[in-house]
């Protein structure tokens, strides 16, 4: 099977504010840290394969020594992960936390704490944050399913917390019906050398090999749920596929001398889906758009669309080294970006992986494009997971979905210049040199890497 997933126009420069995935990725959100979505994974549970971990991440490049507030999450905001299932780019199920701080601080010291943090209930951690889980369904009742959790808070370094993996555990919160969640600092999962904006690595490739990221952290939100949760109609046998985001609202803050009250309605300030999409694909004028707009809208937007069907990177790539471009127009990336790939979408990857019209029970005349992050939840786990996917083989890997692991840069620089599933590009074949994170994931739940805790401008 040629499966050419030409994936994403999603690295090289040109790229406005944009950093790493989703960071800093548009002019609004780089001037509200707080709510600026990152990056977004969906994968089966290697240890647990009848749910689905979700982890979201906010508040890109934490430098470890930020203190004395640290990186706490923005009180009353709206972080969501939304669902799916029926491919009308609308959620069917959102999970949403809100969080809101107990400062004991006042007018009596400027610490975080005060002493060794050993557990969440020790009175020398004087910042702590907690949160509200809600799963929203249209038409019905919220529910709730955490009504008081504790945020693991920032790692403020070893004499303060010389065990932070307690404190995460003490943090990590079992739900009613199954599943888990934590709301944490991590080290930052996504890895790359961002000198592709130097001229896609100096013209020469001789600008890769560093981390970029290596040294940072992220706040991470993580969710387990059974599969049973979130497949359409609750049967994940017959419908299988769902679509997935992120994203952020918030109110409008009143501003007076030493106070910023929220006020109004919360308005959608920030999203992702798929790594890298509104950095490189999305053009500068319509980057704050896309961050305001719901998947639904997106098939309406046709700058967003010719932009995906005649994307910029690869005649960038041509014009540095020479590898011509594919044809335009690029309805292969329709398929990855849009529609999920599919015999049904009637594009070029003939191939039943990961779009909702797969789907057994769904009503085909309501679906619409739109750019998600799709998972087919059938796709049994790979024993030993290849960093490039699906262009490598590994049909668990992106863009079915995002684990951890998966090496997004390279798959989508090797992708977007026409190579396949054991055909790489040899001029390309090195891609950055990042192949992996610089700290190890674990094996179980959250799956993300403790949060770095030393300075990230060592001495040489």
């Amino acid at each position: 099977m040629s499966l050419a997933i030409a994936s994403t126009a999603l690295i090289g420069p040109g790229a406005g504010t944009g950093n790493a995935s989703s960071h800093r990725e548009a002019p609004l959100i780089a001037a509200d840290p707080q709510v600026d979505n990152t990056d977004v994974y969906a994968f089966t549970s290697p240890d647990n394969p009848d749910t689905v971990t979700l982890i979201a991440n906010w508040l890109p490049f934490q430098e470890p020594n930020g203190g004395p507030n640290f990186y706490p999450w923005a009180d009353g905001a709206h972080y969501d992960v939304n669902i799916d299932s029926q491919g009308t780019g609308k959620p069917d199920i959102t999970y949403r936390w809100t969080f809101h701080t107990d400062d004991q601080r006042g007018t009596n010291t400027f610490l975080y704490n005060n002493g060794v943090v050993n557990n969440l209930t020790d009175p020398t951690l004087l910042f702590r944050q907690y949160y509200t889980l809600q799963e929203l369904r249209p038409g019905c009742e919220p529910v709730t399913l955490v009504e008081h959790g504790q945020v693991a808070p920032s790692d403020t370094g070893k004499a303060s917390m010389p065990d932070y993996g307690r404190l995460r555990n003490q943090a990590t919160v079992q739900l009613p019906g199954g599943g888990q969640t934590v709301a944490t600092q991590a080290a930052d999962p996504f890895f790359l050398d961002l000198r592709v904006f130097d001229l896609l690595y100096g013209g020469n490739l001789s600008e890769v090999g560093q981390n970029t990221l290596a040294g940072y952290n992220v706040n991470t939100v993580a969710l387990q749920i059974p599969k049973s949760r979130l497949a359409f109609k609750g049967d994940p046998g017959r419908n299988p596929v769902i679509g997935v985001w992120s994203s952020t609202e918030k109110q409008t803050l009143k501003l007076s001398p030493g106070k910023a009250d929220p006020t109004g309605r919360h308005v959608q300030v920030s999203r992702l889906g798929n790594p890298l999409v509104n950095e490189v694909v999305v053009p500068a004028g319509l980057k704050d758009t896309f961050n305001s707009l719901p998947p639904s809208q997106d098939h309406n937007q046709p700058a967003l669309v010719n932009k995906v069907l005649n994307p910029e990177v690869p005649q960038l790539v041509q014009a540095i080294y020479g590898i011509p471009a594919p044809a335009t127009p690029r309805t292969d990336l329709q398929e990855i970006f849009l529609t999920g790939i599919a015999k049904a979408t009637n594009g070029p990857l003939a191939v039943d992986l990961n779009s909702q019209l797969m789907n057994q029970d769904i009503d085909a005349s309501k679906f619409v494009p739109a750019e998600e992050l799709r998972l087919n939840m059938s796709t049994p786990v790979t024993a030993n997971p290849d960093r490039l996917g699906v262009l490598d083989g590994d049909f668990q890997g992106y863009p079915n979905g995002r684990r951890l692991t998966d090496d997004v840069v390279d798959i989508e620089l090797q992708a977007l210049e026409g190579a396949t599933p054991g055909h790489l590009i040899p001029a390309l074949a090195a891609g950055d040199k990042v192949d992996h994170a610089d700290k190890p994931f674990s094996t179980a739940f959250p799956y993300v890497a403790l949060p770095y805790a030393k300075a990230v401008n060592q001495p040489n």
